[in-house]
């Protein structure tokens, strides 16, 4: 490094229209938040001055630190009215705001597991269509996962198969309101009294659906009851920057009572400095999400998030109805909720069409096949939809056509056999780079000149592998990615 320069960082200070000019520079070739041509990742109320709101707050917030609350009593206010309002809406407990749905998930698994000591290594019983946070949980706080299949047919969990896995070190059991491969409610009423009879606490993973089910009940669907009103449910998470439209990072997970939810604090006396007990995984921490998800509330209000959910259940049936509508496609299951699954055919490689759509200018989300499940591309549908839905359904459409005229993705014989037999640890990133380079994909985060990059060839290769090698796969593509 030469001396006095520091890559990254500039001799002098830089003004702030140069910064946002830059930041607008480093933006191109992002995908567009709003508009609803994003069909995951983000959701977009359509409303205008809804995240404007949110944004003022969220800066208002931003060096407030929630570290200590007794320093900034503001938050404590914000987190209550927050909190209750998710609580209210699904069927009471007592909560904690956290970053997003990992950390929530995250505090139900160590306080499950710290309230209910085993013998052995403790355990986790879930369908094997539960969110992967519960797996990056357990890798980190010490526990086993134990996964049941789901019924091949409806995609909802086993609840004998559940009942079956669980044994004397199983801390928790986990159904999903709903599932995000497949957007079905797991029968959380029979799931959560199979745990109950062994006195087995059990989570709901609503961090999609906590937050837009009710309303969708509330506009006329069927939604069964899953939430802390079930006997046996003993925790709840539910992401408010989903269907709650704030800003990210901004989940709330509740427990059916404070003993239980003070299994997921944390303190520490054991050092000479300042008082350390903490809500979440993090310390300190900004209060911009909290004071987002507060002014999000606030802004839209029970009419607000009535009109998006009615909304959102009409665009998910025009555009379950449409898919069906078009050869070569299906809709995987009856969704409960707005989450959509389209499989494709031998006709339509769903990776290839997923390309077509992002050439297009709209982004489907590819999913693997996985437990029998065929590989996907999964559709969010959110309140910003139903002015779109003709149009998201014509590219569908016309994507589908190109993607029957290209072909299914040809890997080169003896791609995936080489991959799946790499030694990836021998293998610096420089050396996997030139090798995925070598068989014609490129490692980035888009394509030349500014062009959608072209996944379905990566796309294809990873479906081709089992699910660990996938991942050690997975790890190398980005560990080169932000070398």
């Amino acid at each position: 490094m030469t001396p006095g320069l520091t890559p990254g960082l500039p001799q002098t200070g830089r003004t702030t229209e140069d910064l946002l000019a830059e930041l607008a520079r480093m933006k191109e070739g992002d995908l567009p938040v709003r508009g609803g041509k994003v069909t995951a990742y983000v959701y977009d109320t359509g409303r205008p001055g809804v995240h404007e709101a949110a944004a003022r707050a969220y800066a208002e917030m931003l060096e407030v630190n929630c570290l200590d609350p007794t320093a900034f009593p503001s938050i404590v206010e914000m987190e209550k009215q927050v909190v209750g309002a998710v609580a209210d809406l699904l069927g009471g407990g007592h909560g904690v705001f956290t970053s997003g749905g990992t950390e929530s998930i995250m505090l139900a698994v160590k306080a499950a597991r710290d309230a209910r000591p085993v013998a052995g290594r403790p355990r986790i019983v879930l369908p094997v269509t539960a969110h992967p946070a519960f797996h990056k949980a357990a890798h980190y706080l010490g526990l086993d996962v134990v996964p049941t299949p789901v019924d091949p047919e409806t995609f909802r969990a086993d609840p004998a198969a559940i009942a079956a896995a669980i044994d004397d070190d199983t801390v928790l059991v986990v159904a999903s309101a709903p599932s995000y491969p497949q957007g079905v409610i797991d029968p959380v009423a029979e799931i959560a009294a199979a745990a109950a009879r062994r006195g087995v606490l059990c989570h709901v993973d609503a961090c999609v659906g906590g937050w837009l089910l009710p309303w969708l009940r509330e506009a006329g669907a069927e939604v069964p009851a899953f939430d802390l009103s079930v006997p046996g449910v003993t925790s709840l998470s539910c992401d408010l920057h989903k269907f709650g439209y704030a800003p990210k990072g901004a989940s709330v997970v509740l427990f059916a009572d404070p003993a239980l939810r003070r299994r997921a604090y944390y303190a520490s006396a054991a050092w000479p400095g300042y008082t350390v007990i903490n809500a979440t995984v993090q310390s300190s921490r900004t209060a911009g999400p909290l004071g987002g998800a507060w002014a999000t509330l606030q802004a839209l209000g029970r009419e607000g998030y009535l009109r998006l959910g009615r909304d959102t259940l009409e665009a998910a049936r025009r555009l379950r109805r449409g898919v069906g509508a078009i050869p070569g496609l299906r809709v995987l299951g009856e969704p409960d909720s707005s989450l959509v699954s389209v499989a494709g055919s031998a006709e339509v490689d769903v990776f290839v069409l997923s390309d077509e759509a992002r050439r297009r200018g709209w982004f489907l989300q590819p999913q693997l096949s996985y437990a029998g499940i065929p590989a996907n591309l999964h559709i969010t549908v959110t309140g910003a939809t139903l002015d779109g839905v003709e149009e998201l359904l014509k590219v569908i459409e016309d994507s589908a056509l190109a993607a029957r005229e290209r072909g299914p993705v040809r890997l080169p014989e003896g791609l995936v056999e080489a991959v799946a037999g790499l030694d990836l640890e021998s293998l610096d990133d420089a050396a996997f780079a030139g090798l995925a380079a070598a068989a014609g994909v490129s490692i980035g985060a888009g394509g030349e000149d500014g062009a959608a990059p072209e996944m379905a060839t990566v796309n294809a290769v990873l479906d081709a592998l089992p699910a660990s090698v996938r991942e050690a796969v997975l790890v190398r593509f980005l560990s080169v990615m932000y070398s």
